[in-house]
């Protein structure tokens, strides 16, 4: 345990340089490992979870190795080139590493059993394998579909059409890239619009691809096969981590926060969409593309946020967010309506319950359903802490939320344990001390629960 406990902080200010995006991390790492030739990453996430991705592409033959400048080099094996691992892959505490993983050793005839934490032990994989095990792929799972694992790739991968029953952009690149090695076209039909990082770096390396709009929704369509050619990648920063700090200069009184190169990915900025309509003071400059993705520097102000109605959906480009957002709503003046949130459920931990627990924890009024949650602001800085500890059920976005919130409250916050931040935003809390944030570990402060 590692729990932490955030006071009520004045105004914060200064650059805010937040680690590289973890969803295209991941991708550059996987991609340039089924490209040919040497692929140059900088600003690659150095967390845990990319960590075990580049472990994986290591165990089954590419190489990745990281210079004194800080980028990465990763020498791919070409499309189908990948080799049976001598163990078995542990993905920590990763999802998107894990399913999308899954979407690689599809199209590869070779075994590989797969594993994680507690946490991803827990979480449904039958999303992504069961239109997987359509392409040939034979995948064996523990009961409810969950890990560990057994995948045996398609020695002839089968080219599918597949419409993914919930909105994922996780179920949909793991289709497409088990349609590289796929002789002919493979297409996902999406209803609604989720995040394109997939489908943006495919074509940064060659891969052959089409979009068109078809009467149920939108069809993102693969040609199998291609070679894609190694190609340098500059990875944005990490709207989601971003999320943290711009939060909480929102929050505080006389802030003001420079967030360079942020990635501006259109299926990504739901919160910042939603902010906006809470009246929040976001300024976006410098609008660039970087890796194949839209950038920005953004500049944020303190000022008074009102409560809105999130449509449910929105909840694709933004649901990584809910947890800070219902922060801000907590010290926004009325009420805010978060509508489509079911897939909070089967996160790194219950994130709806979660969420709704931490907050009544803090004098928050709030109420979860089943795929929804209601939040009564009182305007102002919540009340922040009292005797009890907020669980972060050993859920990084959880933990940052809740500690964020202290910044912004009128009593300090603790939370139970902060050990997971690193999975995502290792330098979360020297960043946020830089800005004039005040977070501690409470065993030094005698206040451990």
């Amino acid at each position: 345990m590692q729990p932490l406990i955030a006071y009520p902080a004045g105004s914060l200010s200064g650059d805010c340089r937040v680690p590289g995006d973890k969803s295209v991390s991941h991708r550059a790492v996987l991609i340039g490992a089924l490209a040919i030739g040497e692929t140059t990453v900088r600003g690659l996430l150095e967390g845990e979870d990319v960590l075990r991705t580049l472990a994986a592409i290591r165990a089954l033959g590419a190489r990745a190795e990281r210079t004194a400048d800080g980028a990465w080099h990763i020498r791919g094996v070409g499309i189908g080139g990948l080799g049976e691992p001598e163990d078995v892959l542990d993905m920590g505490n990763s999802g998107t590493a894990a399913r999308l993983l899954l979407g690689v050793l599809a199209g590869h005839p070779i075994t590989c059993f797969m594993t994680g934490d507690h946490s991803l032990r827990s979480r449904p994989m039958n999303r992504v394998a069961d239109p997987l095990r359509r392409t040939g792929a034979e995948i064996a799972t523990r009961s409810g579909g969950r890990l560990p694992l057994m995948i045996t790739g398609a020695a002839d991968p089968v080219p599918i059409t597949y419409r993914p029953p919930v909105a994922s952009a996780q179920v949909k690149s793991a289709v497409l890239l088990a349609g590289l090695n796929a002789a002919g076209e493979t297409t996902v039909i999406e209803r609604s619009a989720t995040r394109d990082h997939t489908e943006r770096m495919l074509r940064h390396f060659g891969a052959d691809f089409r979009i068109a709009e078809v009467e149920d929704g939108t069809a993102i369509t693969v040609t199998g096969q291609p070679e894609l050619t190694a190609s340098a990648i500059d990875v944005p920063a990490d709207i989601s981590s971003a999320a943290f700090p711009l939060v909480a200069a929102l929050l505080t009184e006389g802030s003001r926060v420079t967030f360079p190169g942020i990635g501006m990915n259109p299926g990504r900025t739901g919160l910042l969409q939603t902010l906006h309509e809470m009246g929040a003071a976001i300024e976006q400059t410098n609008a660039r593309q970087a890796g194949g993705e839209p950038v920005a520097d953004l500049v944020v102000r303190h000022g008074a946020l009102k409560g809105v109605e999130v449509p449910a959906e929105r909840a694709p480009s933004m649901i990584d967010e809910y947890p800070i957002l219902a922060v801000a709503a907590a010290a926004a003046t009325g009420r805010t309506v978060m509508r489509g949130l079911a897939e909070l459920r089967v996160k790194e931990s219950d994130r709806l319950a979660a969420i709704a627990g931490g907050l009544a924890a803090c004098g928050v009024d709030v109420e979860a359903g089943e795929d929804y949650l209601v939040v009564d602001g009182r305007g102002g800085r919540p009340a922040g802490g009292n005797a009890r500890a907020v669980a972060s059920h050993y859920d990084h976005r959880i933990a940052m939320s809740f500690l964020v919130l202290g910044t912004a409250a009128e009593k300090p916050v603790l939370v139970d344990d902060g050990r997971a931040i690193a999975t995502s935003f290792p330098g979360f809390l020297p960043l946020m001390r830089s800005l004039g944030a005040d977070i501690r570990s409470a065993e030094a402060e005698g206040t451990a629960p």
